[in-house]
């Protein structure tokens, strides 16, 4: 762990080292930001959460140098699947189906997905951060009061032995949790959407469990959904392979440690006995929330600090860290001086929404469908019946998976179509799309079109190049940091359907057409220079 600094000045303090305050960091750090990360925990904290790294989280891990150290830690070995099941009833009966096959749309992104437990990943983060010198990281510290002033805002932290510090920063960022201090400070208020269920979270050793999912080759997280939750699930996931696992489920709300029969639980929901060694109990609500602000001045809020809901289908993490990507690239330009200050705007435009639909047309969309499935179907009173539906859920999972495609189409910074909406809900194309994530595909060098993208904007110039010098003039004018990608519209790049594609420092495009009319205005709108 890197030694404190003697500033306590910083242009930018992030409060939370956990996943997401930490890739912010490092999204920060690469581009030479000074950044101070305030974490109250000195090692990362040992309960499996947000396990499901989406094909597009990786890729961020590649833009941070930490790809093949991630994978390195993965606690499930490499040739055993990382996918998921569905079963109805008990999780060994003979209705299931694969569930979240995020391979289907394995060829419009970079990178594989991957699995392992949160606080692996952030192991993971914070070796990387401590590799980069411009991150400064407090482990240990709590933010115990924070106050705005007019060119920055003043944090009192503390750590345990009572010591004090105030630290000054030109913004501030809550990664601290749906707890959040910051937010409580910054005045951000939150709407909530409670579904009054108290849920229990156990980790528990088994090896007769994983024997007994033999059957079930290459799973490693599996949801069960019984007449009697009402569309809730029960969730098993594997920790690794063989041993540990964690399991979800709601529980009656006067439940506590001591007087619920647990064990009972996990069989009934497996449907045969099995050896169990409890880890850990703990109980969490099952709530929706969603900040009505990301934004308060110099202080901003990302990851469940600004939205939390249930751990169902791997969402959060990979919220957050979309989050931080966000807001990486906007800070350092800004702080840069190539941005103005109302391009950090732009995170709340296009981060919330896409959150709020998430929760809404995904999550919360996907309890309705399950309440309404399980009270329609039921192979006890028609086996028949039963069965065409159960086969229908199943084209229903794939076609979800091409649906979940975050984007920014109503953005102010890109040239989305007339009336576009930022929302999760979209469809995966190898058409370049303004406020869409690129698709890679490979060059005339041989490489892929990722691995050529710069830490600034890049220019795609399929034409003739003359394009790209009237970009290249009015980047040098503006002082945006601009690479330029000549290429042929052949090969694979015709996929495109664009011949002109810029792509902002996160890999979504802003602009994508045939020609430009005016470069200067285009890059302009693109770093919020309206």
């Amino acid at each position: 762990m890197k030694q404190a600094q003697a500033s306590n000045d910083a242009p930018v303090v992030i409060v939370g080292g956990g996943p997401v305050g930490t890739g912010l960091a490092i999204g920060l750090g690469l581009r030479g930001i000074k950044t101070i990360v305030v974490e109250r925990y000195e090692q990362p904290q040992p309960i499996p959460k947000g396990q499901n790294l989406t094909q597009r989280t990786m890729e961020h891990f590649h833009f941070w140098g930490a790809e093949a150290a991630l994978r390195a830690a993965r606690t499930i070995p490499p040739d055993y699947g990382i996918g998921g099941m569905t079963s109805h009833g008990t999780l060994l009966s003979d209705y299931n189906y694969d569930w979240l096959q995020r391979e289907l749309v394995r060829p419009f992104y970079f990178t594989d997905n991957e699995r392992l437990p949160q606080y692996a990943t952030e192991a993971v983060l914070r070796q990387r951060a401590a590799q980069l010198p411009a991150i400064d990281l407090r482990y240990g510290w709590t933010c115990q009061d924070m106050r705005p002033e007019a060119d920055g805002v003043v944090l009192e932290i503390v750590n345990r032995e009572g010591q004090k510090q105030s630290l000054r920063a030109g913004y501030v960022v809550g990664c601290d949790g749906s707890r959040s201090v910051v937010r409580e400070r910054a005045g951000i208020t939150l709407t909530r959407s409670d579904h009054d269920r108290l849920m229990v979270l156990l980790v528990f050793r088994s090896t007769e469990l994983h024997r007994l999912l033999g059957r079930f080759p290459g799973k490693s997280f599996y949801s069960v959904l019984h007449p009697d939750l009402d569309g809730y699930w029960k969730f098993f996931g594997r920790v690794d392979l063989g041993t540990t696992w964690f399991f979800h489920a709601p529980v009656p709300a006067d439940t506590t440690r001591d007087n619920f029969d647990f064990r009972r639980l996990l069989h009934e929901a497996a449907g045969a006995e099995f050896d169990v060694e409890f880890e850990h109990i703990g109980f969490w609500d099952l709530r929706f929330t969603l900040a009505d602000s990301y934004r308060a001045g110099r202080i901003f809020i990302a990851g469940d600090a600004a939205h939390s809901h249930p751990p169902y289908g791997g969402y959060g993490i990979n919220s957050g860290f979309e989050d931080a990507v966000n807001l990486a690239w906007k800070l350092a330009a800004t702080l840069q001086g190539w941005a103005p200050a109302g391009l950090l705007d732009s995170y709340d435009a296009e981060r919330r929404p896409v959150f709020a639909s998430t929760a809404r047309d995904f999550i919360e969309t996907s309890i309705l469908r399950d309440r309404d499935f399980l009270r329609r179907h039921d192979p006890a009173r028609d086996r028949a019946d039963f069965e065409v539906a159960w086969q229908e859920r199943q084209s229903g999972a794939r076609a979800e998976v091409n649906a979940f495609e975050p984007n920014y189409e109503g953005s102010p910074i890109v040239f989305g179509p007339a009336g576009g909406a930022s929302s999760a809900i979209g469809s995966h194309r190898y058409a370049a799309r303004a406020g869409h994530h690129l698709t890679p595909q490979p060059l005339s060098s041989g490489k892929n079109v990722f691995e050529e993208l710069g830490n600034g904007f890049t220019l795609i110039d399929l034409t003739d190049g003359t394009a790209a010098a009237a970009f290249e003039q009015a980047a040098a004018r503006l002082g945006a940091p601009l690479k330029v990608i000549r290429d042929t519209a052949s090969n694979g790049r015709e996929k495109y359907e664009a011949h002109l594609i810029l792509v902002r420092p996160d890999q979504f495009v802003a602009y994508a057409d045939n020609h430009a009319d005016d470069a200067s205005k285009i890059l302009m709108r693109a770093i919020g220079r309206f």
